[in-house]
């Protein structure tokens, strides 16, 4: 179960390096990366709002 969560969270952190135009594109590509990371450590919801703020800011770091 450990190997199977390491890849989930592993593919979201891929997802969440992933080039977008805009905020909101980089919100929700965020968004999606942090809802499969989430979802690895059963926080789906919570993982989402933090890979889109995330995503959102990452333009701004």
């Amino acid at each position: 179960m450990t190997v199977t969560r390491t890849l989930f969270a592993l593919a979201g952190l891929a997802a969440l390096a992933a080039c977008g135009n805009t905020d909101l594109e980089r919100a929700g590509t965020g968004a999606l990366g942090g809802a499969a990371v989430g979802a690895a450590v059963d926080e789906p919801v919570a993982g989402a709002a933090i890979g889109a703020v995330g995503g959102a800011l990452a333009d701004d770091i």
